[in-house]
């Protein structure tokens, strides 16, 4: 099931979102590069923050109400993260969580969205009609060193 996200989703989400970086992310990047990435996401705060904001986070839930994945999007369009636990991971539910943000961006009038697709998201993402804009290469600051890493901007135009 889909659903809007709830302040007590905020501990699972946070602990799903690294275990996916350290699980999935560790099949695309280095151990440094993960290390640094995970460091970027600690706790629950920013998720709550973000829903207050008014950013939409859709969450896929299990038969238990418990978060296995969920999709971050920005009120200009910008899906911002997108990740799924890896024991559910390779299953649909990231596909379908695309699906239902785009037809919410629709009923709110946009005709476009946007990422910055890690390189194991590049494919869902293309599975979803995004189409690739180009490999963005940048550093993530980290333990006193700037870790290279990279990412895709891509775009999912619609009328």
């Amino acid at each position: 099931m889909i659903r809007p996200f709830r302040a007590e989703d905020a501990g699972a989400v946070a602990a799903l979102t690294l275990a996916a970086i350290r699980s999935l992310g560790a099949r695309a990047y280095s151990p440094v590069q993960v290390a640094a990435w995970a460091a970027r996401h600690q706790g629950p705060e920013p998720f709550l923050a973000r829903a207050a904001k008014g950013d939409s986070i859709l969450v896929a839930v299990d038969a238990q109400d418990l978060p296995l994945a969920y999709v971050l999007t920005e009120a200009d369009g910008h899906v911002d993260m997108l990740y799924c636990h890896p024991d559910h991971s390779g299953n649909g539910v990231a596909g379908l969580l695309l699906r239902i943000a785009e037809a919410e961006a629709r009923d709110t009038g946009s005709t476009c969205l946007y990422t910055e697709a890690s390189e194991l998201a590049r494919p869902v993402f293309a599975r979803a009609g995004y189409r690739l804009l180009g490999r963005r290469d940048f550093t993530i600051p980290h333990e006193g060193r700037a870790i290279a890493i990279h990412n895709y901007a891509m775009e999912k135009r619609f009328a």
